[in-house]
Formats: C-alpha cells, sequence, structure tokens
C-alpha cells in the first residue's frame, strides 16, 4: 500500500506536466489579446507602438518556448506571476477567494453524501415499494433539476416565507464573511448554494447508491450471512453497504472537484466571488497566465481527490490490494 501510494504520488509529477503542456498551449490558440481589450476600455485611440510596448512588458512577445519555460517554472516553484489584466499576484488573487470555493464545495459535498447515502440504501432496501418510488422521483427531480435554477428558487422562497411571517423580506448575504469572524453571517450566505448545488449532485450519487447496493445485496456472501440466522440490519451495514460505497465514493469525490471552480452560474445567482466566477472573468479579458494556473489549480484537486479516493477503496473494502 505505502508503496502504490508513493508511486501515484510521483506519477502526479508527469501527469501535471501534460495538462500544462495542454492548457499552455491550447489557450495561445484563442484569438484575442489582453492588451488591446485593456487600452480598448480607455476610449481612446491606442497605436501600435503602445500596444507593443504593452506585450512587451507583459512577456507576450517573448519567444513560445521562453513563455512555456517561465510558466512551468512558476508553477512548480510556486510563482505564477501577476495577472494581466489586474497587475497582481495571481497567488494573492485565487487566495482571496480559494476559501469561499473551498468551503461551499466541502458543504455541498457533505449535503450531498447525508442526503444520497441513506436515501439510495433505504431506496434498495425497500425496492419496488412505494418508498422506492418516492426516492427515485426525488432523486430523478434533482438530476432534471439545475442547481442555479434551485438556487433562484431558494432566494424567491426566502423572500416571500420572510415578508408573510416576520413582515421584512431578507435574503442570504451579498459580502462574504469568514466563518471563524462570524458563523452565523458566514453559514446564512453559504448553506444556500451548498443546498442548492448538494441535493443537485446527491441525486446522481443516490441512484448509484441504490443500484451498487442492489448489485451486492445479491452476493452469494449476502445470501451466506442470511442462511446463517444474521440480522438484516448487520448484515446491510457490516457486509453489503461497505461494498457498495466503492462506486459512490468515486462520484462523490470527482463532484468535490468540480465544485472547486465549476459554480460559475451558482456563484452568480448567489452573488459569490469565488473561483467560477474568476474562471469567466479571466477567459474574458484573455487574461492567460491567470486562466492556465486556475485550471492547473482544478487539475491539482482532482489528482489529489483521486489518490484519495483510491486509499479510501482498500479501508472499504479488504479486498482490494495494490501492487
Amino acid at each position: 500500500m505505502y508503496k502504490y501510494t508513493i508511486k501515484r504520488i510521483l506519477l502526479m509529477f508527469p501527469t501535471l506536466l501534460g495538462a500544462a503542456v495542454l492548457v499552455f498551449f491550447m489557450l495561445r490558440l484563442i484569438p484575442g489579446d489582453v492588451c488591446e481589450l485593456r487600452m480598448a476600455g480607455t476610449g481612446m485611440f491606442v497605436d501600435k507602438e503602445a500596444i507593443a510596448t504593452c506585450q512587451q512588458n507583459l512577456g507576450i512577445n517573448a519567444p513560445i518556448y521562453v513563455q512555456f519555460i517561465d510558466f512551468i517554472t512558476g508553477f512548480f516553484t510556486f510563482d505564477l506571476g501577476n495577472s494581466m489584466w489586474t497587475g497582481k499576484p495571481i497567488l494573492h488573487e485565487i487566495g482571496l477567494r480559494f476559501e469561499l470555493s473551498l468551503q461551499v464545495a466541502i458543504m455541498a459535498t457533505l449535503t450531498a453524501t447525508i442526503i444520497a447515502i441513506p436515501l439510495g440504501t433505504i431506496s434498495a432496501i425497500k425496492q419496488d415499494t412505494w418508498i422506492d418510488y418516492i426516492v427515485r422521483t426525488f432523486s430523478i427531480a434533482g438530476i432534471a433539476m439545475p442547481s442555479f435554477w434551485l438556487g433562484i428558487l431558494i432566494i424567491l422562497g426566502l423572500l416571500i416565507m420572510t415578508q408573510k411571517f416576520f413582515g421584512n423580506p431578507w435574503m442570504p448575504p451579498i459580502h462574504y464573511t469568514p466563518i471563524w469572524e462570524d458563523p452565523v453571517a458566514n453559514l446564512s450566505q453559504l448553506i444556500w448554494p451548498a443546498v442548492a448545488t448538494g441535493y443537485r449532485y446527491s441525486a446522481v450519487a443516490t441512484r448509484m447508491t441504490r443500484s451498487a447496493l442492489l448489485e451486492v445485496l445479491r452476493e452469494d456472501y449476502v445470501r451466506t450471512a442470511r442462511a446463517k440466522g444474521l440480522l438484516e440490519k448487520l448484515i446491510i451495514n457490516r457486509h453489503a453497504l461497505k461494498n457498495s460505497l466503492l462506486p459512490v465514493a468515486t462520484i462523490i469525490g470527482l463532484e468535490f472537484a468540480f465544485l472547486m471552480g465549476g459554480l460559475v452560474v451558482t456563484e452568480q445567482v448567489f452573488n459569490l466571488n469565488g473561483l467560477g466566477k474568476l474562471f469567466v472573468e479571466s477567459v474574458t479579458n484573455h487574461d492567460y497566465t491567470m486562466t492556465q494556473s486556475l485550471v492547473m489549480l482544478v487539475a491539482v484537486v482532482f489528482i489529489l481527490t483521486n489518490l484519495f479516493i483510491d486509499i479510501l477503496y482498500a479501508w472499504l473494502d479488504p479486498r482490494i490490494r495494490y501492487s
């Protein structure tokens, strides 16, 4: 197991290098120039010399291999440089938003897990009963309902209900407050996007839990446990559920990695200044350095999440051995 973990950690470096090559060269294929975009915003005529000076200052005119070497060196030395649009350090820009996105991703993942595993288990145990049909309807509704649309419904519902019962309409705060400064203000803002997003992703995990558990319950060792007279509760909890959680853990882990930078529309609905919003701004502004740094950040999150899931496999199913 230790050899496998070390091998996977070492494989992270060529994986990140391959991702860096793809990100760097594909971004250069996108038409547009950050210098032209920046100077066009002044509303004044800008000559070609001024644009060339801007490109020279940003290093855009440098040979492509020089830009690539600078990017790779900066990434592996944690020096991502400055944003082409704002001129501020990229680590500073990401740091301002990373905490918010991480907290929303964790809360949404916990919400999805709390909803999916119990409902999926109940649906499998009560297969083809009215309980199973209700759970399946609940999960299908979550798959069909976009999280940003559910977020809009939540905001409207809060406004209507608070107006009706308290006389004053209330909606989540629009200014982010760290949880260690004011937990109430923090949770009152982030609990709603976490619920909207968590319900959306719990639907997929619920159906996967149900399908995996039904498959495990048909295994020979489960029938043997029943033949020995074990209680159904012990059979589910001790023998079947852990083995059926392998595909569920994979789905939940990948969803968590996606949530770190994929909540673009949901962040717009709840006015959250997270990594998703920064993604949109960097692409719109042709900010190559910021965009490629954000993509590499998400790549690192995906790789670390997959590593954690692989290690979790051995705990969920002792039959799994890595060589």
